[in-house]
């Protein structure tokens, strides 16, 4: 099974993409980088996905609470679509409280945002955090 630094080079595989990440959004830190960063500042991008993932996932409206440990998050994944890029925020589910996300920038002419879900999807569900 993938650590984070094999999950975020498999997704720099993936045809436009530009940079990923492995985010804890309480924390707003990158666990891990690699590629572009928008803006060109990975500790800026962490923290302001990170805030998004917060609103994604404490929203009442958009995702309402579920039961108790071990389930799914109430949301899988985030899209938001720039002039040129994809930003991808995939939500990582472990044994434990879950509070990590890939992030994937991909360029919007180059990229297939379609796959890009799919994989990421796989990589999060194979992805080892320790």
């Amino acid at each position: 099974m993938p650590g984070i630094d094999e999950s975020l080079l498999e997704a720099m595989r993936l045809p436009g993409a530009r940079g990923a990440l492995v985010v804890d959004w309480i924390s707003g830190l990158a666990l891990g980088a690699v590629g572009e960063a928008p803006g060109g500042d990975v500790e800026a991008t962490a923290a302001e996905t990170a805030e998004l993932a917060r609103l994604a996932m404490e929203s009442g409206a958009l995702a309402p609470a579920q039961g108790g440990k071990g389930e799914d998050p109430p949301v899988e994944d985030l899209i938001l679509t720039t002039a040129d890029a994809f930003h991808l925020l995939r939500f990582v589910v472990t044994p434990f409280d879950s509070t990590v996300f890939l992030f994937l920038s991909l360029d919007r002419a180059d990229g297939n945002l379609a796959l890009a879900r799919i994989r990421l999807a796989e990589m999060a569900d194979r992805m080892v955090l320790g």
